[in-house]
């Protein structure tokens, strides 16, 4: 694996998808099991599913330690290229896991979800629900601010994940768009003040901006495969095309930059 390329293609692009090695396949192998138990249970489905029953959003379901291992299931650290990737290319001293969230996506996604303006499902439908992760959003004036930013998105196929089947989508090089604008939005303002600043405006006319200038790329991968999108990349889920088929099912993990780091880490690193 050729780091240097790859970093190369992540910076510019803010995605890049990763070979398969053994480190990771081993992790999704293990995986798969759990994950099957929890999307299957009632309890679970009942507080996950959504748009008429389309999507299991399964967040932070996943009942995985720090190293993203489950020891009582045979569930191993996650090791292999994406961790070097992380490590090497990102500049994490050191990787705390998250939960993992477990997203599946089913034939016909998405149908209007109780609960969800008209105006909601649309932007669903026609522009995939794009967003930039950690940004919080006030009800009921759907207002946004900042909230728990995330260091970066790693997404694990736990399944085939075929382009007409619900896949992410990343529109290329937004995330330098959102830089500017919220460095712009943010000048003069103490980093330690921003969580109480409404970025609403900026962020929705930078949305708007990245619609019109930025490539929408769709993102699969297969499992063994893995993919790691740009903490402020916009990004979504596109519609599922596919006349039918199985499920697709993704882990995403998305762990807080390393302890210590002061917030503007978040606009200021690559």
């Amino acid at each position: 694996m050729d780091l240097g390329d790859l970093s190369e293609q992540f910076f510019r692009r803010g995605w890049v998808r990763l070979p398969a090695d053994d480190g990771a396949t081993a992790w999704v192998d293990a995986v798969r099991p759990v994950a099957e138990e929890l999307i299957n249970d009632p309890q679970h489905q009942a507080d996950w599913l959504r748009c008429g029953g389309t999507w299991f959003a399964g967040v932070n379901i996943l009942p995985n330690d720090t190293d993203a291992a489950i020891p009582d299931r045979g569930v191993p650290p996650l090791a292999g290229g994406a961790t070097a990737f992380i490590l090497q290319v990102l500049g994490f001293e050191r990787i705390d896991w998250d939960p993992a969230q477990i997203s599946v996506c089913y034939p016909g996604y998405p149908q209007p979800w109780d609960g969800e303006t008209e105006a909601a499902f649309r932007f669903r439908r026609d522009r995939d629900a794009a967003h930039v992760d950690g940004l919080l959003r006030i009800m009921p004036e759907r207002r946004r601010r900042v909230g728990e930013v995330h260091g970066f998105i790693l997404g694990l196929p736990l399944s085939e994940n075929p382009g007409e089947a619900a896949p992410l989508v990343v529109w290329e090089g937004s995330h330098e768009l959102m830089r500017r604008a919220f460095r712009d939005r943010f000048a003069g303002i103490a980093p330690k003040d921003w969580e109480a600043e409404d970025i609403t405006d900026t962020y929705v006319a930078t949305r708007r901006l990245a619609f019109e200038t930025c490539p929408r790329v769709p993102v699969t991968a297969a499992p063994g495969e893995a993919y790691i999108v740009h903490r402020l990349a916009l990004h979504g889920v596109a519609p599922w095309t596919a006349p039918s088929g199985p499920a697709r099912s993704i882990a995403y993990l998305r762990p807080n930059p390393f302890p210590g780091v002061p917030p503007e880490w978040w606009l200021g690193r690559p």
